[in-house]
């Protein structure tokens, strides 16, 4: 019984991450632009919570607002505003921003994401800690999310990157935008397409903002994924 009973659980993972590119079961298309790069689907009525002035692109997140899957898998926190812009995951890539969030409450961030659907996503996130503490944050969720705290940093703002090479994926911060430290790499087990964007979270608070700026996004992966460069 029990060979047979994970059967079938390989045959779903397979699906989502080699099918054609989940259907969004709720959002809205839009049209938002900075530094060349277009957001096109709006999530949780984000559209309506950004300003765009300045090359600087700013997200409002509503109170009590999150994404995060409880480890139950009945909990799902998909409430934060995201703007999502699809990219040709076949090709390499590489997205950075200047991420600046208003810490008020614990848990406000400003985030990076990689997007498929609800159950399927990447959240790279610069947080407020339960100690008060700046710090780095990445949440992968393939139906349930886990949820991995990082380094604290000592500023207000943070350079984040997100690079592919299609086969690999990596995560980075840097403070100068020149020397990055690794977070994350992991396999690269998206669909050809799939979609990668901004978002702002205060799943405790009241609401907050996050700025970002500086953003670009090209079809250039980093070369050394243990570097960041």
């Amino acid at each position: 019984m029990k060979k047979n009973t994970k059967i079938p659980i390989l045959i779903v993972l397979i699906i989502s991450c080699t099918g054609t590119p989940s259907t969004f079961e709720k959002g809205e298309e839009c049209s938002i632009k900075i530094s060349g790069i277009e957001f096109t689907r709006s999530l949780n009525d984000a559209k309506s919570l950004v300003s765009v002035k300045n090359g600087k692109l700013v997200v409002k997140s509503n109170p009590k607002s999150d994404y995060f899957n409880d480890t139950d898998g009945k909990s799902l926190y998909g409430t934060a505003p995201v703007l999502l812009s699809k990219i040709d995951n076949t090709q390499p890539f590489t997205f950075v921003a200047k991420v600046t969030p208003t810490f008020q409450d614990t848990y406000d961030a400003g985030t990076l994401f990689i997007y498929l659907n609800e159950k399927w996503w990447f959240k790279f996130a610069f947080e407020r800690d339960e100690r008060k503490h700046r710090r780095i944050v990445s949440v992968r969720t393939a139906g349930t999310s886990d949820d991995n705290n990082h380094d604290v940093i000592d500023g207000k703002s943070a350079y984040m990157k997100i690079s592919s090479n299609t086969q690999n994926i990596g995560f980075y911060y840097s403070l100068d935008k020149e020397n990055w430290q690794l977070v994350r790499l992991f396999r690269n087990e998206y669909p050809l397409e799939t979609w990668i964007g901004f978002s702002a979270q205060s799943p405790v608070g009241d609401g907050t903002i996050t700025t970002f700026e500086e953003c670009s996004l090209t079809q250039t992966s980093i070369e050394d994924f243990r570097m960041g460069i």
